[in-house]
């Protein structure tokens, strides 16, 4: 069975986090003190890729809570799941960063940097995510949800988590993960059609490259939901907007002096906007890419790292 350790990093993964185990506890029928209630095998059976089931019969999320300063601490042990977690497991120091990433980066974190790995794989690893069913409160007990409508939704380009159109590039690879009563043979169907009607917005040069997973237990309150996640060239449109506002800020040398002041300097913020520069040229040239135009020995590896998998195709279940 496979264990994941969740680890949480400041205000914003500490709130998100929080977020997620009170999500994992209803679905697996587990209250705030760790208890699990309940006589259904399928909910507590894969509990412990998430939690550790300690002698007194009690399941302890396995996660490290990270911060500079104690107040996020501190307000997680002011939540309902205050008793959830070990006391041991909260790591933090005694200041703030106060929102300024230099200060992490230069003053509080300056010995681990070098330790530290920012992000595992370099360059095209940025994805648009969409999820569904979004409906309202108030609207959700008169609709149902079709394997056809949960993937309607979830490619919807207004129902992506980042502000960015598919149709102005190409996908390198993508995902779609679904969860509830449903038929595999179903699920396969709609993301062949699907794909088939938006075959302009994927590559033609990476075979296979829509991956479907099914699992058979739905998420709490739902009957069936979808998650999708895409790596498409489409993303340089943030980086593009990025850039552009970047410049004018950068040109006032607005903020600059909060930034200089943690041990920055101006030549970074100059050698940032230009590996964004190449950043958005290297998705454009895989998005203008064809099969003629790419040498696969030179760059496969790059390209596995940044999440196109030769093997990405095909259907998973969980059970």
């Amino acid at each position: 069975m496979p264990e994941i350790v969740q680890i949480q990093v400041g205000q914003c993964g500490n709130q998100i986090g929080t977020a997620f185990w009170q999500t994992i506890l209803g679905e697996h029928g587990i209250d705030n003190d760790g208890i699990y209630h309940g006589d259904n095998e399928e909910r507590i059976a894969r509990a412990n890729v998430y939690f550790h089931e300690n002698a007194g019969r009690k399941y302890v999320p396995r996660v490290v809570l990270v911060d500079l300063e104690p107040g996020t601490m501190d307000a997680v042990r002011a939540s309902p799941l205050a008793r959830l977690f070990r006391p041991d497991n909260f790591v933090f120091g005694q200041s703030s960063a106060a929102n300024n990433w230099a200060k992490g980066h230069y003053t509080e974190g300056a010995e681990l940097v070098d330790d530290a790995v920012d992000v595992p794989f370099p360059r095209l690893h940025f994805f648009l995510v969409g999820f569904a069913p979004l409906t309202s409160r108030q609207s959700f007990a008169f609709r149902s949800s079709t394997v056809a409508s949960l993937t309607q939704q979830m490619m919807d380009p207004q129902n992506m988590m980042a502000d960015s159109d598919f149709r102005n590039g190409r996908f390198l690879t993508c995902s779609a993960i679904f969860r509830g009563k449903i038929a595999g043979k179903e699920v396969e169907e709609q993301m062949r059609r699907t794909q088939d009607r938006n075959s302009a917005y994927f590559v033609d040069w990476i075979p296979n490259n829509v991956q479907s997973s099914l699992c058979s237990v739905p998420p709490k309150g739902l009957n069936m939901s979808s998650t999708f996640v895409g790596n498409s060239t489409a993303i340089q449109d943030i980086f593009k907007r990025v850039g552009d506002q970047f410049q004018a800020m950068f040109r006032r040398k607005a903020f600059l002096h909060w930034y200089t002041g943690e041990g920055m300097d101006e030549m970074e913020f100059t050698e940032s906007e230009s590996n964004l520069n190449d950043l958005v040229a290297e998705y454009q040239q895989y998005q203008d890419a064809t099969a003629d135009d790419v040498d696969f020995d030179e760059h496969w590896g790059r390209d596995e790292e940044a999440g196109v998998d030769e093997k990405a195709g095909g259907r998973t279940e969980h059970q």
